[in-house]
């Protein structure tokens, strides 16, 4: 009987070190890949399988992925890719429980994630590491100094995610009424005074409304560089009272004089689609395209971008620290970050948003592939939308503000 309970136990003690060691492997394995050039990167992930989680809501952009990317990268590299749908919330959540129970060996080898739930990621540890450095697409057409680049909602990325696309905000317009659009707040108060009740933005927190009035923070601000530099109360206090002059001086003339507001970009679009107001805006420089391609937007529907510029946001790509297939991960990524891949995404069928590239960093005839692209009758040019950039700022700043609309603005 003794025997047999040794014999157990040694098996159990067997099948936990196995256990330890699967888990120390996979934590190892990501760590090599770091320390490894790129044809041992390339060798150990052939014939691979990457898992990749990603927001799933547009049917365009699970198709790029599924009906142009999947089979390159098996192709190319033998690599089969599979694309998991989940909200970037959800799978930071399932990071930080694995965290906390001391899962070396997860399930995820790239994510899609920018903002908040980056800055959660990062500081938590749930990331691999510094990557970027790794991938030869990145060094050769990225401008690693570009701030958009360098920060995420004013959140430094120090390579702990790769740039994968740029939105940027523009204004949307129906050129059969305005004929000249406004090119800056101050210009866009004295249209909205003299055409009441055909303007309005969603109401903050919104995601499109925020932006609204970072807008506005933009061009009354006097220096809107400084909201670069961490979070100072201090700075957005000083810069404050002139945000809210700005939205009350506009508020009386807005859609139902300002008394309510559109609570998401949807609605905001439908009031377009209805002819009650005469602009819409947002954080997709080809949506107005496709909607004029839907049938769901005029096709007078042009777009603008003020002079001293609008936001750009940039969303990328990052590996977890407990990923299964780091070198499959850092194949993907780099296979997303070519420029064929690039312009593919830009292309209307697809997606239709901007490159993360430096234009001036391609080839010339990738130029001029790139200028052929049908983008929409509604669409700015790649060179005009990249002269017009402006970065976010961080994440604190956009909650005071959000929180200051509310007492000042709603409320007033």
């Amino acid at each position: 009987m003794k025997k047999l309970m040794i014999v157990v136990l040694l098996f159990l003690l067997n099948l936990t070190g196995c256990s330890s060691d699967a888990k120390n492997n996979t934590k190892q394995a990501g760590e090599t890949s770091l320390k490894s050039d790129w044809k041992e990167i390339t060798a150990q992930a052939k014939g691979s399988k990457v898992n990749f989680f990603m927001w799933g809501g547009d049917e365009g952009i699970n198709r790029y992925i599924d009906e142009w990317v999947a089979p390159l990268v098996k192709e190319q590299y033998g690599i089969e890719v599979k694309r998991y749908p989940m909200d970037a919330t959800e799978f930071i959540n399932k990071l930080m429980t694995e965290k906390r129970a001391n899962k070396n060996s997860g399930e995820m080898d790239v994510l899609w994630v920018n903002g908040e739930n980056f800055k959660i990621a990062k500081q938590q540890e749930l990331l691999l590491g510094p990557f970027t450095s790794k991938l030869p697409n990145f060094n050769q057409f990225v401008d690693t100094k570009s701030n958009d680049i360098n920060y995420d909602f004013g959140f430094p990325t120090e390579g702990y995610e790769a740039p994968w696309g740029k939105v940027q905000f523009v204004f949307a317009y129906d050129a059969n009424k305005i004929s000249n659009p406004p090119k800056s707040i101050a210009e866009l108060k004295e249209w909205v005074k003299k055409n009441p009740g055909k303007f309005t933005y969603p109401a903050p927190p919104d995601f499109t409304g925020s932006a609204f009035i970072r807008h506005v923070l933009h061009e009354e601000s006097k220096d809107y560089s400084a909201y670069l530099n961490g979070y100072n109360e201090a700075l957005i206090k000083a810069d404050a009272e002139q945000v809210w002059n700005a939205l009350n001086e506009l508020e009386p003339f807005l859609w139902r004089e300002g008394k309510s507001y559109p609570q998401s970009i949807s609605q905001l679009e439908q009031l377009y689609k209805n002819g009650e107001v005469w602009m819409t805006m947002g954080y997709d420089e080809a949506n107005a395209s496709n909607l004029i391609k839907s049938g769901e937007f005029p096709a007078s529907t042009k777009t603008f971008v003020f002079d001293q510029g609008t936001l750009s946001n940039t969303h990328f790509l990052a590996i977890p620290y407990n990923a299964p297939n780091p070198n499959g991960a850092l194949i993907l990524i780099n296979t997303l970050l070519s420029p064929s891949a690039q312009m593919k995404k830009m292309e209307l069928e697809y997606w239709g948003e901007n490159m993360s590239l430096s234009v001036d960093r391609l080839s010339e005839k990738d130029k001029k592939t790139m200028d052929a692209i049908d983008r929409g009758p509604a669409t700015l040019t790649q060179q005009e939308l990249s002269s017009h950039r402006i970065p976010e700022i961080g994440a604190e700043y956009v909650q005071w503000l959000e929180r200051g609309w509310m007492k000042n603005v709603a409320n007033d």
